[in-house]
């Protein structure tokens, strides 16, 4: 066990944190699981194992909690391999036109400063290991939506993960944006059978992560076939 990755996921408690802690454990990774409630995260560790899983409760809006987090991994596993910072929130309706000005800016403490936080927090751990940062996006972040102050969101994600990337060149870190269409998670009210699975994009993370050194996956757009031309 000395030996094995050891992989931080934030946004973990449920959808495609959930479904890539159970794919990243799968292929032997060691897990560090963060998300703003525990309760979720500790059942999780129960089920999927408790001596390869370290759990904690993390606001990523919160810079010193993402610390703490980072802090603790290290503390329990010596290192970190790689980081998957993909905790994420939606918006509300209404566009520029009529959405709460409230409800922007959670949309950006959550989906831009959290994951510049976490980027910073787990920084020089992911240095030292030479490792991985995987960043969830969106093909939202790459396609004009009508008022979308969440498509901004995530246009921001790509800059930042382009503008990473240009800062980690040479260290052998590697970068990746993953970038879903919509996926059929708790993030919307209703199901979306015609959606991606979370099981989908977790598959996409480790594509990404399990390539050998000398390959780097940039990015990676995961859409849903379209009805009927399966």
């Amino acid at each position: 066990m000395r030996g094995d990755k050891v992989l931080l996921i934030t946004g973990a408690s449920s959808g495609i944190g959930e479904a890539s802690a159970r794919a990243a454990l799968g292929a032997g990774y060691r897990l560090s699981l963060a998300a703003r409630g525990t309760e979720k995260l500790q059942a999780l560790a129960a089920e999927l194992g408790d001596e390869r899983v370290h759990v904690s409760g993390c606001d990523v809006t919160d810079y010193r909690a993402v610390e703490a987090a980072v802090e603790a991994t290290l503390e329990r596993f010596g290192r970190i391999d790689a980081v998957f910072a993909n905790a994420g929130r939606g918006g509300e309706p209404g566009g520029f036109s009529a959405a709460p000005p409230e409800s922007w800016r959670a949309i950006l403490d959550v989906n831009v400063l959290g994951v510049a936080h976490t980027l910073r927090a787990s920084m020089d751990a992911i240095r030292a290991s030479r490792g991985h940062f995987v960043l969830t996006g969106s093909v939202a972040g790459r396609r004009v939506l009508a008022g979308s102050m969440y498509a901004a969101s995530k246009w921001a994600v790509t800059a930042i993960g382009y503008a990473l990337r240009e800062e980690l060149k040479g260290s052998g870190v590697r970068v990746t944006l993953l970038e879903p269409g919509m996926v059929d998670t708790a993030f919307f009210d209703e199901p979306k059978p015609d959606a991606l699975r979370a099981d989908d994009v977790a598959r996409c993370l480790m594509f990404a992560l399990t390539q050998p050194a000398n390959v780097d996956v940039h990015e990676l757009v995961v859409l849903p076939t379209p009805p009927g031309s399966a």
